[in-house]
This record gives C-alpha cells, sequence and structure tokens, in this order.
C-alpha cells in the first residue's frame, strides 16, 4: 500500500455533530404549509376476504379530511406486489396489513378516526406453519391474489444466489412462491467418500431491524400532476422507479429528497411511499404519513425465518467431502425471501468438493419480509458452524484448524460456480488462531463454577459484495472549495470517506471538500445504500469525478505558472511546480483558480469533474468471530462476556467508521442470536407488537468488543477498500451458539437462544 496522507487516518463523521446536538431534521420534523396527518387502519384478521369498510363514524370527526381505501388511490397497477396492495384491496393477506388511511388536519383527529374505523371482511383459513404449507393439500395463504418476486429489490441487496431453478419434481402447494438448487459434483460420491459425518436442523425467527426513526414520508403535489417526496429512504432512484410504477407516471414527475435515515439497515427502500404519494394525489394536499413504532412492527417488512437442515461429511485428514442443506424460508405475504442468498451462505465459507443445496420460500399469512444487513446471511452462518463445530469435535481437531483447511482461497468455485477472487478469510481465521482469546480456550481456561460455566466459541461469515453502476461529480466552488455531488444517501458516515477519497485524489486539503447529495432530479445516479457497496461503487465513481478534476486544475495552474500539467504537484490549498520554492511565481491558491472560472470575461472554463463506473468484479469480505460467553445452568441465561471480530476490509480508509461498521454489526448479531423475534400465534397475531414485548439489545448485555482488521485489497475498490457493513453481522448468532456448547454440552438449534430454550435442552 503506498503512502497516504488522508486515507488511513481516524476521521470523526462530518454528520456527527447536528446528530449528537439533536439538530439534525428528519422526515418528520418537516414543516410544510396545508400538511395533513396520515394513520393507516390495520387488520386484525391475519386472512380473510375484504367486502369494505365502514368509516362513517372516523368521517364524523372534526378534522378529519378523508378516509381512502385502495379503490381512491391513483394506483396503476404497474408496480411490485406490495407497493400495488399498500391498502388491501380484495383479500387481506397478513394481521397488520392497511386496509385504510385516514387523513386528517392532525395527528391526533387522524388517529382517532382510525380507530373508529370499521373493517368488514369473511375470515379465510389463516396458513402460519411453511412447512405444513409447502403440502400439496394445504391451505393457501392467498385465495383471491397472487403476488410475484420483485427481482429489482433482491438485486439491489446483491442477494441473487446463481444456480439453477430445477423443473417441479416434488408435488408442492401454490404456496412455494421460489425455489434455487445449487449443485456440484457428486453429492452421494462426497459422503461415499467421509469418515466422519455431522447434520442439524435449526430454526430461526423473524427479527426487525430495530432502526430507532420508523418508516417516514411527506409526500407534496405540485399542482401539475407530479410530487415531490421527502423520504427516509435508503436510495433515491430505487424509490422513484417504484413510485413512478404504481402510480403509473413518468420517473420525471416525480423527484424524490432524501432526508437524513434515522437508521434503515435494509429495511427502508419505498415501503411507505408509494401510499403517501398516491395519498397526497388523492386529496390533493401535501400528506406525512408516520408509522408509530407498533405499526413500524406490525406492518413493516422485517428479516423472514426459516428452517435450516445441513449435513457435511469429512476425511479424517480434516477435509470437507460433501455438504448437502435444504432450506425453507417463510416468506409471509409476498415473495422476496432473502432464501437465495443464504443458499449461497451455506456453502460460501468453504470449500466444499461435492454440494448439493435446495431451497425453497413459502407464502404464509404473516407481513411481508425485506431485506436485514447480509440478507439470509446470518441464518446461515447459525446453520453451518454448528455443524462445522461438531465435525471438529468428532475429529478432535482445533476448530479454526479444522476450518483453515477448508476456507476457500482465489481461484477456487464459488457455490454458484463462479471463481473466487482474492479474498482475506484465511488471514482472518489466522489471526483468531494465536489470539489470547483463543489460546486461553487451547489451554482449558474457561471457567466453571457451580451452576455457572463459561465457553468460547468460533464462527465465520463472508458476503460477495453487491454491485451497481454510480456517478459522481466534482465541481470547484467560487469559494475554492470542492463540493462532491453523489447520488447516494449516507447511513453510516459514508460522505466523510468520500470526503477523504477526494482530498487524497485531489492531494488537497480534507477541509476545502464537501459532499452533498443531490435530489433524484438533478443526482448522478447511484445504488441504494445497501449491501456494503456504496464505498465500492460510488466511491470509484468520487475517485474518478476528483481525478478528472484534478486534471482540469493542474491543465489551468500550467497555463498561468507557465509549467507542464506534469511538473505541476497540489499540496494542500494550492498548486505549485515541483520542487521549487513557496513563492508567487511558483504556485497558485485553489481559491485563485476558481476566481479565475467565474464572472464577466472569465478565460477559463469551470472546473467540473465527472467519474462513471460500473463494478463487474465482486469484492467480498470474510470476517471471523471469537465469543466468550457464561451460562447459568439453572436459568438458561446467557451472558457475552467477551467478543473479537476479525474483518478483511480490504483497506480501512477511515479506520474509525469500520470499526464502528463493526461493533454495531455485533451488537445487532448479539439480538439475532439471544434476543429478537417477532413471535405469531397459531391465528397469524403478531404477539410482539411493541418494545415491551420485542426484545432488543441493551447496553448492559453488551461486551467489550475488540476490533481486528485485516487489510486484504480489493483489485477494484477504491484504494483497495471493499464493503464493510454486511461480513460483521453473520457470524455473530454462530459464534455465541459454539460458546455455549463449548460452556455446556448442548447444541442450541433455534435462533434466538432464549433462556428458556436453552434450559429446556440442558434439562433433556
Amino acid at each position: 500500500m503506498g503512502e497516504t496522507h488522508v486515507i488511513g487516518t481516524r476521521m470523526p463523521r462530518a454528520d456527527a455533530p447536528a446528530k449528537l446536538r439533536g439538530q439534525e431534521r428528519f422526515a418528520g420534523d418537516l414543516p410544510v404549509h396545508g400538511l395533513l396527518h396520515a394513520r393507516p387502519v390495520l387488520s386484525l384478521q391475519a386472512h380473510a376476504r375484504l367486502n369494505g369498510i365502514d368509516a362513517s363514524a372516523a368521517l364524523a370527526v372534526p378534522g378529519v379530511v378523508a378516509v381512502l381505501t385502495a379503490a381512491d388511490l391513483p394506483f396503476s397497477g404497474g408496480g411490485p406486489p406490495r407497493a400495488n396492495e399498500s391498502l388491501a384491496r380484495t383479500e387481506i393477506v397478513y394481521a397488520g396489513q392497511p386496509v385504510a388511511l385516514v387523513i386528517a388536519e392532525s395527528e391526533a383527529a387522524a388517529e382517532e378516526g382510525a380507530a373508529l374505523v370499521e373493517i368488514l371482511a369473511d375470515d379465510l383459513p389463516v396458513v402460519i406453519d411453511p412447512l405444513a404449507a409447502m403440502a400439496p393439500d394445504a391451505a393457501l395463504a392467498r385465495v383471491l391474489t397472487k403476488a410475484s418476486e420483485d427481482a429489482t429489490e433482491a438485486a439491489m441487496h446483491g442477494v441473487a444466489a446463481g444456480g439453477v431453478v430445477d423443473a417441479p419434481s416434488e408435488r408442492l402447494s401454490a404456496n412455494v412462491s421460489g425455489r434455487t438448487h445449487l449443485h456440484m459434483g457428486d453429492i452421494a460420491a462426497g459422503f461415499a467418500k467421509a469418515d466422519v459425518t455431522a447434520e442439524g436442523s435449526f430454526s430461526t425467527a423473524w427479527v426487525h431491524q430495530g432502526y430507532i426513526e420508523p418508516q417516514t414520508c411527506v409526500a407534496i403535489p405540485n399542482g401539475m400532476g407530479g410530487l415531490t417526496l421527502h423520504a427516509s429512504t435508503q436510495g433515491l432512484f430505487r424509490t422513484r422507479q417504484l413510485v413512478a410504477q404504481t402510480l403509473g407516471l413518468p420517473e420525471d414527475r416525480i423527484r424524490i429528497v432524501a432526508m437524513p435515515v434515522g437508521g434503515g439497515f435494509g429495511g427502508k427502500f419505498g415501503l411507505v411511499e408509494p401510499l403517501t404519494a398516491g395519498a397526497a394525489l388523492a386529496v390533493g394536499r401535501p400528506v406525512r404519513l408516520a408509522f408509530t413504532r407498533s405499526e413500524d412492527l406490525l406492518a413493516s417488512n422485517p428479516a423472514s425465518g426459516g428452517r435450516i437442515e445441513v449435513k457435511i461429511g469429512a476425511r479424517r485428514d480434516g477435509r470437507v467431502t460433501a455438504l448437502q442443506a435444504r432450506l425453507v424460508f417463510d416468506t409471509g405475504a409476498y415473495p422476496n425471501s432473502p432464501m437465495a442468498a443464504a443458499a449461497f451462505a451455506v456453502a460460501g465459507c468453504y470449500h466444499f468438493p461435492n454440494l448439493d443445496v435446495r431451497g425453497y420460500e413459502v407464502l404464509t399469512n404473516r407481513l411481508g419480509p425485506g431485506a436485514y444487513r447480509a440478507p439470509g446471511n446470518p441464518q446461515a452462518s447459525f446453520a453451518v458452524e454448528a455443524v462445522m463445530d461438531d465435525l471438529a469435535a468428532q475429529l478432535s481437531m482445533d476448530p479454526i484448524a479444522f476450518r483453515l483447511k477448508n476456507v476457500p482461497v482465489e481461484g477456487d468455485p464459488r457455490p454458484d460456480g463462479k471463481v473466487w477472487p482474492v479474498i482475506g478469510l484465511q488471514e482472518c481465521l489466522q489471526r483468531l488462531s494465536t489470539h489470547p482469546l483463543w489460546q486461553k480456550r487451547c489451554a482449558g481456561g474457561t471457567a466453571t463454577n457451580g451452576r455457572y460455566r463459561e465457553g468460547i466459541g468460533v464462527a465465520v461469515g463472508g458476503w460477495r459484495g453487491g454491485l451497481e453502476p454510480a456517478a459522481a461529480f466534482c465541481n470547484l466552488d467560487p469559494a475554492g472549495v470542492l463540493t462532491i455531488v453523489v447520488g447516494a444517501v449516507d447511513l453510516s458516515g459514508t460522505f466523510t470517506t468520500f470526503r477523504m477519497i477526494a482530498a487524497e485524489t485531489l492531494g488537497i486539503d480534507y477541509e476545502l471538500i464537501r459532499v452533498v447529495s443531490a435530489d433524484s432530479s438533478n443526482a448522478p445516479i447511484a445504488g441504494g445504500s445497501g449491501g456494503s457497496k456504496i464505498i465500492y461503487t460510488v466511491g470509484q465513481a468520487v475517485q474518478r469525478a476528483a481525478l478528472d478534476a484534478k486534471a482540469q486544475i493542474l491543465d489551468l495552474a500550467s497555463s498561468v505558472l507557465e509549467a507542464a500539467p506534469e511538473d505541476l504537484e497540489i499540496a494542500g490549498d494550492r498548486v505549485r511546480v515541483k520542487g521549487m520554492p513557496s513563492e508567487p511565481a511558483y504556485e497558485i491558491s485553489i481559491a485563485r483558480i476558481a476566481q479565475l472560472t467565474i464572472g464577466l470575461g472569465a478565460r477559463y472554463a469551470p472546473i467540473s469533474g465527472r467519474g462513471t463506473g460500473a463494478q463487474t468484479a465482486n469484492a467480498p469480505g470474510f470476517s471471523a468471530h471469537l465469543a466468550r460467553v457464561g451460562v447459568d445452568l439453572d436459568t438458561g441465561r446467557v451472558d457475552v462476556l467477551e467478543y473479537v471480530a476479525t474483518q478483511d476490509v480490504g483497506r480501512a480508509l477511515n479506520p474509525a467508521a469500520v470499526e464502528g461498521q463493526i461493533t454495531g454489526a455485533v451488537v445487532q448479531g448479539i439480538g439475532w442470536g439471544l434476543y429478537e423475534q417477532i413471535v405469531h400465534d397459531d391465528s397469524g397475531q403478531v404477539l410482539s407488537g411493541s418494545l415491551m414485548d420485542y426484545a432488543l439489545p441493551k447496553a448492559d448485555v453488551v461486551p467489550p468488543i475488540e476490533t481486528v482488521l485485516v487489510e486484504v485489497p480489493s483489485p477494484d475498490g477504491p484504494f483497495g477498500a471493499r464493503g464493510v457493513g454486511e461480513p460483521p453481522v453473520i457470524p455473530v448468532a454462530a459464534a455465541i451458539a459454539n460458546a455455549i456448547q463449548n460452556a455446556t454440552g448442548v447444541r442450541p438449534t433455534a435462533m434466538p437462544m432464549t433462556p428458556e430454550s436453552l434450559w429446556r435442552a440442558l434439562v433433556k
């Protein structure tokens, strides 16, 4: 890695002060003249034929302007299934589905009116168990309507699996909305070569993204058939496309302004925007729809649960010979689960010469699924890492040494038949193998004290990395500041890293760079902020825009200083002739260059750099984690006592931001592993519809987290960077589960690993 002056330094986030001081303004804070407030009327029934509503009592509430149903919305039917059904039409398909929308002059009037709307519907059979729903004679989750997969949404998060979809050979019900099959080699021959095998069946729960700011959007009609939407969204252009398709309008009639986002983690890609836009057009006035916390838990798009069965064979020398897996993902009311991504991930962290992975997604009468940080991968890791640990035990091998024998390296085939590029999983595991915490386990140093036992576990995870084209501008302002213009949304401090990329590329002071996001009407194209791809894709465009601007600056300075561009350099706030003293004859400030490009009679063209890119090669990121836990044998309570996360980040452009991403992901992974689940009863009712019942990890359960950054540069990322957001959440639950097994001898098979479930396993 070459010497740098900005890249690699610990830079505070540029957006932090406003957020820490409470000065940031979100979509729910936006003052709009004539604003109306919307409140959804949610179904209490999980599956029913919708006959209509009685809105008479609601319309009598002072301040209520309208009660809208699906028939009142100016929808074209051209959007994805969930957008088209923003309000139920003929069939209610989950408890919590919006059926009507009350529009009022105040939030209080809207809330009062919504409570008075009566839904008129006849019950239909409720489908809640995805395994039972696969049977040919099973009741159907949809009787009157159909829904197809939103492939664009899946691709945005980088969750397409590859592989093939076999011709139907099993008799399955129409609830099975999607299938995938990954295979390589000869699975029977692979198991025949195995000296030992291990297998298990694992279940995972539905999990909410847990963002602080609920789903929020403000839609403002422009009086000419178009709209401006101020949205809490992770993607400008995807949201514009989705709203335009749903309303049947050209995209240039829809303007999206991305507001600061109070957390998304994959869950904010246009869920409420079509409904808010349709309501605003229906009433002809600005409308704000901001979910309450309960509405967000009942009617949003969390990560779906499922069941994963895994069998792995290995030789006595520790080499794996075969993997067989079957995945069934509950996709709720809409096809779009991360089943395909999970199918890849089950086989993605090891080199299995023979594999057979079959995946199914099944419609039920639960709410629809969405992406959540590394979609499908935490579930897959929970299953496969348990079986790998059990195999290591059968072989009497160190679990890290066993994994090191089987991790893929550059040139090995991926589960989808493609080839792995340069990756750093091996390096991550090697760093863990010498870590004092692992050495403590190897020395038998875990504690046992009556009812309380400690254990240490290891697990790995990997993320292929997303790809989307991107562009960026780099303009020199009259004040001598270079402005980077992007169409991305800053969720995690990426704009600070863009500033660092531009400053490093130009050689200019960091303080002379700023980054802005334009709205969808004039922003350069960018993908959604998800899938660990923004620095890798938009960052590349920023780097190229800065290079273009640099060439223009040096060319202008060449004319002024009468020196060849190659004899010039940018240093700090000025351009100077290399090797010459700091005197006016040999240098010109960036501010002066800006002045020479503005005003009447200016001789030089404005400095305006442009950068575009379409990454075609993934930059996979891998992580390997250690967890030390304490288990109370009498209650099943698990405390995470110590945590170590290694990750191949390619190049840590801003180590502070990278470490923050990893630390936050570990905390979310602890939630996945020990606490969080959306619970439905047999009638489809949500039993965890508030934070009184939906458990999120609190600060007092978060252990000390050590981050170890491994840098194996990506050939195509800016300065060697890889995406860092997804990998660190993947192995957390698996590492905790393996630590529990190490402490107790009991193998957890359900996520979350609640005290009750673990206690029941302990007393068997």
